[in-house]
């Protein structure tokens, strides 16, 4: 038989009393390779990664903390332990994976905090350039207000200029007899010079239609026009003196006063005309409807562009293409070089002349054509708040019914002064 090997697990020394040892001594068993304390703890990936994590922490290189175990890791763990003066053994026990998970914990958490001290300066940063982006565009904005308002200003005095000079002018015209008006409530009227232009538009305008031609001279002696449309203020003054058959037009609900009197047709005009003269007392130079030449003449004011503005005519200058949606007071833009004003725009005008399809026969010295054409239809000029620029042109022409009436048509009046 075999012989049992000592209890002690090593041969008895010599002259040493062989009696057992303590018993607790007796099954502490043999000495644990570190390999298996490593084994016992059972750490699995998440718990390797977690170890890299902190030994990377403590300034040593495992490589990378994927939680796969190769060499980088163990050298990283033998130093770990040489520098805790402990065994460099590679393999880890209780104590080294406390000691180095808390490092990772430690590491985590001062990577957090590094993360949010670096967001929270990158949100200040951000605070900070949207602060100064701001405050530039609140710069930006508060210049081009004042430039602006400069503007505002610049334009304000520029048109109180010219409304002072337009003043002065009006009252040199009213001493001098230019200007006039023959009793309260009655039109204001302008002495138009006499002369000579070329009526029509030529072949080369643009937006121009057939009856506008052919272009033809016309003399023309001095008469006296309304420097406005009749508005309705000025009607109903006919009214109440028991003219205009009593016919008090509506107004569309745009209100009344110093708006042109619309909603009259070309036989309420000369109701109004026929009014007005007896009113007056001017039987001998009466008040009457402005011929189609004097009208254009009129408008024209020594220009030979489409518009007396030249070429081209803006909203600024005259109330056309529904800009506005409606009649505009008479007189709120400028007026031309006779002191005329809205010979553009706002309603057309209502003149004497029977329709004709062209000017081939027509009279060159400035008084109505009554003679042929279709006198159940007269002509309308100067366009309206509604139509595009085509048809304010100073030679653009309309025809209507005598009879008819529209929120659109409106008529100013002459008088023959000689």
């Amino acid at each position: 038989a075999r012989p049992e090997a000592p209890t002690s697990g090593r041969p008895p020394s010599p002259g040493i009393d062989s009696t057992p040892e303590d018993p607790a001594s007796a099954d502490s068993g043999p000495a644990v390779a570190p390999e298996a304390v490593e084994e016992a703890l059972g750490l699995d990936r998440t718990g390797w990664r977690r170890i890299q994590e902190g030994l990377a922490a403590l300034g040593l290189d495992p490589g990378a903390p994927d939680g796969l175990v190769g060499g980088g890791t163990r050298r990283a763990v033998r130093a770990y332990q040489e520098g805790a003066g402990k065994p460099a053994t590679g393999f880890l026990d209780a104590a080294d994976v406390t000691t180095l998970q808390h490092a990772a914990t430690e590491a985590a958490a001062a990577e957090r905090q590094r993360l949010a001290e670096a967001a929270e300066a990158a949100a200040a940063a951000e605070r900070q350039r949207l602060a100064e982006q701001h405050a530039a565009a609140a710069a930006a904005a508060e210049r081009q207000r004042l430039a602006a308002a400069a503007e505002r200003q610049r334009l304000a005095e520029a048109a109180e200029a010219a409304a002072a000079v337009e003043r002065q002018q009006l009252a040199e015209w009213r001493r001098s007899g230019r200007v006039f008006r023959d009793c309260d409530g009655c039109p204001e009227m302008v002495v138009i010079p006499a002369g000579d232009f070329m009526m029509g538009s030529p072949a080369s305008e643009e937006g121009r239609d057939d009856n506008e031609g052919p272009q033809h001279r016309v003399m023309l002696r001095s008469f006296a026009l309304g420097a406005t449309e009749v508005t309705f203020d000025e009607w109903e003054t006919c009214v109440r003196s028991g003219g205009c058959d009593g016919y008090r037009p509506g107004d569309q609900r745009w209100g009344r006063g110093a708006r042109p009197v619309i909603n009259v047709s070309w036989e309420d005009a000369q109701a109004y005309v026929r009014w007005l003269s007896r009113a007056t007392g001017a039987s001998y130079r009466p008040y009457r409807l402005p011929s189609e030449t004097e009208w254009e003449y009129a408008a024209r004011a020594g220009t030979t562009t489409p518009f007396r503005t030249g070429a081209t005519l803006s909203t600024e200058q005259a109330n056309y293409n529904w800009n506005r949606g409606r009649t505009t007071p008479v007189g709120m833009f400028a007026p031309n070089a006779f002191g005329l004003y809205d010979m553009h725009g706002n309603v057309w005008e209502w003149v004497e002349d029977c329709w004709h399809a062209s000017y081939r026969g027509a009279p060159n010295d400035g008084v109505a054509w009554t003679v042929g054409g279709d006198c159940g239809f007269r002509v309308l000029r100067g366009g309206s708040w509604l139509v595009t620029p085509r048809y304010l042109r100073s030679a653009a022409r309309l025809r209507d019914t005598t009879e008819d009436r529209s929120h659109y048509a409106g008529f100013r009046v002459a008088r023959t002064l000689d």
